[in-house]
């Protein structure tokens, strides 16, 4: 059977393209032999599933591991003491059941399986898992997946403060080696009483955890390394350095999303001439396009945290600098879910990927009520021009819709919402066949530099706020940024507030390059 790109659920190097992962593996590894307790805490389809199974492989040589995944458990589970250490020893009786585990014997597998039917507090668990440990003949390591399915349950929060008490007390009591939990939310954050007189005493039961501090994002390097394979399969005769650049420049190494715009490459009728530039630009028009989980989780977030859709918001539109502070609830929560970073202190959007979909989905939440979103989408049909997007004519037109509907607003309220207009006019253009995303370099409350991918084609446009200061280092700058994308035009939106301004469009050379710039 031959290979293929997967973004579902676990991945197999046998059956399916993927990254080197041996440096990770090796990475993990060592913090096991250093008998470390930790957490895998990354955003959702980060590639947590698929590095325990192969860390679970690379350890059999020398450690006895239980694999388990707390997924589907009921919540009845959780209801009492006796329940709970029922089901974790069905779960650890189900590794032997349908495999082997080196270094645990017969008199293991029958301690658990009498376990999962009788009545157990945790003290008895705590001294099974003693009892499988000292009859073992090699280290024992746990690994637990899914463990955000148990986070909210005070039996849970128990589990792991027994599971601290051990690993304390190691020297003196057998338990496991190390102990690995995987999920979204941070569980060294989750908090458990003290004692149980003790009403406003709380502490972490996970607070023995070092910090998992492996980049399980993929480089350059990595996806140009699964990307050979896939030539050496194919010989589609793509520049494999180049496309590895431009799914990094997209992505910036979400490995979701780098096996996504890769799986629909692949599965494009042609996998001959599709490995090029322009059919990067086709998936990821794709894919910001679909609807999968990770975008449906992503849109829960922002309605269940109204602080951090705000915040998000605020950076998009308004060009804000969000300084990076590890106190605020709502930046931690971006973090978590894989939606923010921290980049020299302030606070980004994670990828392009990401940008896309979130200035979709804001600019759709006021098209219904946009004035200037009507006006480009009564006429939409004339700035195609066989097959071109006739950005001057965009320019044009824009500079006339917006005179006449936001002329007399005040100036606050332009200087704010200027860009968004912009956009707002562009979408009905493009849309379905087109995207765009912004610069992140150039995103701040007076510059922004805005993408546009039409068919193949590529138009930058700077957007700047001018009050009658000179206007020649804009101008530079877009010059910087034709050279970056080897083009010969580019377009200068200025939002002047200069009550001399002259509204309109010209055209003027500067070294060799055609500057078409729309004074608004």
């Amino acid at each position: 059977m031959s290979k293929r790109f997967n973004t579902a659920g676990l991945c197999r190097p046998a059956r399916h393209y993927m990254v080197d992962m041996s440096r990770r593996l090796a990475e993990v590894r060592e913090m096991i032999e250093n008998g470390d307790y930790f957490a895998i805490n990354r955003a959702r389809q980060y590639g947590k599933t698929t590095l325990l199974h192969l860390l679970k492989e690379n350890l059999s040589d020398s450690y006895a591991v239980f694999s388990i995944s707390f997924e589907g458990i009921e919540r009845e589970v959780y209801s009492g003491v006796a329940s709970f250490c029922r089901r974790f020893c069905r779960l650890l009786y189900n590794v032997f059941r349908y495999g082997t585990i080196e270094g645990l014997s017969d008199s293991c597998r029958r301690s658990l399986e009498q376990a999962k039917e009788r009545e157990m507090d945790l003290a008895d668990l705590s001294d099974l898992i003693s009892d499988l440990c000292s009859q073992a003949g090699r280290p024992v390591v746990l690994m637990i997946d899914e463990v955000d399915q148990a986070s909210n349950y005070e039996i849970f929060l128990t589990f792991l403060g027994m599971l601290r008490s051990k690993y304390l007390s190691r020297e003196e009591i057998p338990t496991f080696q190390s102990v690995i939990l995987a999920g979204v939310y941070d569980i060294k954050n989750l908090k458990l009483k003290m004692r149980p007189e003790a009403e406003h005493q709380y502490n972490s039961p996970w607070n023995v955890a070092v910090e998992f501090l492996v980049d399980m994002s993929f480089s350059v390097e990595d996806i140009a390394g699964m990307l050979t394979e896939y030539e050496q399969d194919y010989h589609t005769g793509m520049d494999v350095w180049e496309i590895s650049g431009l799914l990094y420049e997209y992505t910036s190494g979400y490995p979701f999303f780098v096996s996504r715009l890769c799986q629909l490459m692949d599965e494009l009728p042609s996998k001959k001439y599709i490995w090029t530039k322009d059919g990067v630009l086709e998936a990821v028009k794709q894919l910001v396009s679909e609807s999968n989980t990770l975008f449906d989780d992503m849109v829960k977030k922002l309605d269940d945290f109204p602080e951090l859709k705000k915040m998000l918001y605020r950076i998009l539109f308004q060009g804000q600098r969000i300084p990076y502070s590890v106190d605020q609830h709502f930046i931690e929560i971006g973090q978590m879910f894989g939606l923010a970073k921290n980049v020299n202190e302030t606070v980004v959007i994670t990828n392009r990927i990401f940008e896309m979909r979130l200035y979709n989905l804001f600019l759709s939440e006021e098209i219904v009520n946009s004035r200037i979103y009507a006006a480009a989408d009564l006429e939409k049909n004339r700035f195609i021009q066989n097959g071109h997007l006739n950005m001057e004519l965009v320019l044009e037109r824009f500079v006339e819709a917006f005179t006449d509907i936001y002329s007399d607003a005040k100036e606050d309220f332009l200087e704010e919402n200027g860009r968004r207009f912009f956009l707002l006019y562009l979408k009905p253009i493009i849309n379905g066949v087109g995207n765009y995303y912004i610069e992140a370099r150039t995103r701040d409350q007076r510059r922004t530099d805005v993408i546009v991918d039409y068919r193949g084609e590529q138009y930058v446009c700077e957007l700047k706020i001018w009050r009658g200061e000179e206007n020649r280092r804009g101008e530079q700058q877009l010059l910087g940024y034709l050279d970056d994308y080897h083009l010969t035009t580019g377009y200068l939106i200025s939002f002047c507030f200069n009550q001399k301004k002259q509204v309109g469009v010209k055209r003027q050379q500067l070294g060799g390059r055609t500057i078409i710039e729309a004074i608004v």
